[in-house]
């Protein structure tokens, strides 16, 4: 009787990280990361993490330099939570009522509001 040989699985190279200051790339395993408070970071699939962005950086001077940048950018609340609120009418089922809306967000209904008002008055001020 034949035996069928098993298929050696060929490992992946890795994916090279890329330095959010300079751009260059290199391996991985010598990615410096870290993470800054980012008020416009809200992640799909992690809503523990809402505020977070994770940086890279080829060496510690520019992960530092990344972040001081991050520090000097303000954190806008309301920002978040418009960010929170669009991922949720993006995903999943309609919303149809604001007490949903609370629930599905972790907001309270006054911040939602704070963070439709932000929105709005956001795409006005960029003609959008």
């Amino acid at each position: 009787m034949w035996k069928r040989r098993k298929h050696v699985r060929r490992s992946a190279p890795a994916a090279p990280e890329l330095c959010d200051l300079c751009g260059r790339t290199f391996p991985a395993d010598e990615a410096v990361c870290g993470h800054v408070a980012d008020s416009s970071a809200v992640l799909p699939d992690d809503p523990l993490h809402d505020g977070l962005r994770r940086v890279t950086a080829c060496c510690e001077t520019h992960l530092e330099t990344v972040r001081a940048a991050y520090r000097e950018r303000p954190f806008v609340q309301e920002e978040l939570w418009a960010g929170k609120i669009g991922r949720v009418l993006a995903s999943g089922r309609p919303v149809l009522t604001m007490t949903e809306l609370a629930c599905r967000t972790g907001l309270d209904e006054p911040d939602i509001r704070r963070a439709i008002a932000w929105h709005n008055e956001r795409r006005r001020r960029l003609g959008g």
